[in-house]
């Protein structure tokens, strides 16, 4: 019976750069996912500029569907990023969307991480 040989994890693979090491803890740190994902980011900086968009808006500038959106509008509502308030123009429903205090207060903390993260891609790119 041959003997089983235990590979030390040193000798199966190169080390791994500390510049690498470095950056995937930059990017993985305390990104917001929820505001990671494009269509809520999106969503988050076309509120980020104005008082208030409606659902038509929003739907145009994104050029997404009724159903996309309404799926990302809510969970930025849940998270209490957004604010929603129903109302009607006439007789037809009017919905429009702003950013609360607490989401601009987390769409800063993303850019500023999105930000470092950029710095830190230059150093390394230009360190080579």
């Amino acid at each position: 019976m041959a003997a089983k040989h235990k590979a030390n994890k040193s000798e199966a693979s190169p080390a791994t750069p500390k510049a690498v090491v470095s950056a995937t803890k930059v990017a993985s740190e305390s990104v917001d996912k929820l505001i990671h994902e494009p269509v809520r980011l999106g969503l988050l900086c076309a509120l980020a500029g104005v008082e208030r968009l409606s659902f038509v808006e929003l739907k145009r500038l994104l050029s997404t569907t009724d159903g996309n959106l309404s799926v990302h509008l809510r969970r930025l509502e849940e998270a209490a990023y957004i604010d929603c308030e129903k109302g009607f123009r006439g007789r037809i429903p009017h919905t429009t969307y702003r950013l609360t205090d607490a989401g601009r207060a987390a769409l800063m903390t993303y850019v500023n991480h999105m930000e470092a993260l950029v710095r830190h891609a230059n150093r390394v790119v230009r360190a080579r």
